[in-house]
């Protein structure tokens, strides 16, 4: 079996997620009563029993802002004393006039490896996550992801099809950062328009040689796994991108809303069977740990 990196999962405990219990608000990814709750290392690890995952990434959770350290030291205490995860994705302020001392406290902790601040827009208020839509053409954003290069950090960028166009000259003005590209530019739309918009802001994207798409959260507007959907959205990702430029992400516990990991694991697998064993084995473990400088 080839062995699979997690590139994009979450941990969490209401402990120190105050806002998961406050009144419940629609959601990208529908209701969320069943996972309003802990969901701690231990259940991550049972979850993901018997699918092949050695090595995990743990992707921010949005804690209120002026939280984003304690995040981070949370889940690097974890991984000292379970194991798990192997690489961080923090959250930065990348609006603030200069995000440096941001990126020198997240700098602190061994495991960071790149930040993310999600920067998606949609007509629909509850698919809208950033102020306004060209969020990611502003200056300040240029020139503060550009930054990141100095810190050896990554950038998780979270997008819409409309959006790809200023996310790729995002990526072309910050050549020495590497942009991990969130559930495959999130397609939505699944009309014929939709998809040809996604299919050219993707070919847009993939121009930059310093993107990678993150095949993860392919459930999201479904809510369902469906593993059609899966090897259409992974197949088509793939060919755009290439495998060496693709990896793997469970978006867990989001997806645990509808299915099961073993179920999910399954879906990507087969989705992937068509690939030779070099293209699979990227999608599925080289690429995550090159990206998130993982140790072997």
């Amino acid at each position: 079996m080839i062995p699979v990196v997690d590139g994009h999962h979450h941990i969490w405990r209401q402990a120190d997620l105050p806002w998961l219990m406050g009144p419940m608000q629609p959601r990208i990814f529908g209701p969320y009563e069943p996972i309003r709750r802990d969901y701690p290392i231990s259940e991550y690890r049972a979850d993901l029993e018997g699918s092949g995952v050695v090595k995990s990434v743990y992707v921010q959770t949005n804690w209120p802002p002026e939280r984003y350290e304690n995040e981070a030291a949370w889940v690097q205490r974890t991984a000292d004393a379970t194991g798990w995860p192997n690489a961080i994705v923090a959250y930065a302020d990348f609006a603030a006039p200069d995000v440096r001392p941001q990126l020198d406290r997240l700098a602190r902790y061994p495991l960071v490896r790149g930040a993310r601040m999600q920067l998606h827009w949609h007509e629909n208020p509850q698919y809208r996550f950033a102020s306004r839509r060209d969020l990611v053409a502003d200056p300040a954003i240029r020139r503060n992801v550009g930054r990141l290069a100095d810190y050896g950090f990554s950038f998780d960028l979270q997008v819409f099809a409309p959006q790809m166009a200023d996310a790729a000259e995002l990526a072309e003005s910050c050549p020495k950062v590497t942009f991990v590209l969130q559930h495959a530019g999130m397609l939505e739309d699944l009309t014929p328009a939709g998809r040809a918009e996604w299919r050219a802001g993707m070919v847009r994207l993939s121009a930059c040689e310093n993107v990678v798409s993150k095949l993860s959260g392919l459930g999201t507007f479904l809510h369902r796994n469906d593993p059609a959907h899966v090897a259409g959205i992974v197949r088509e990702t793939v060919g755009i991108f290439g495998a060496r430029r693709c990896l793997f992400g469970s978006n867990f516990p989001i997806e645990k809303l509808w299915t099961s990991y073993a179920a999910l694991i399954e879906a990507y697998r087969d989705a992937l069977a068509a690939l030779p064993a070099k293209g699979q084995q990227a999608v599925l473990h080289d690429t995550a740990m090159s990206v998130y400088r993982i140790a072997p």
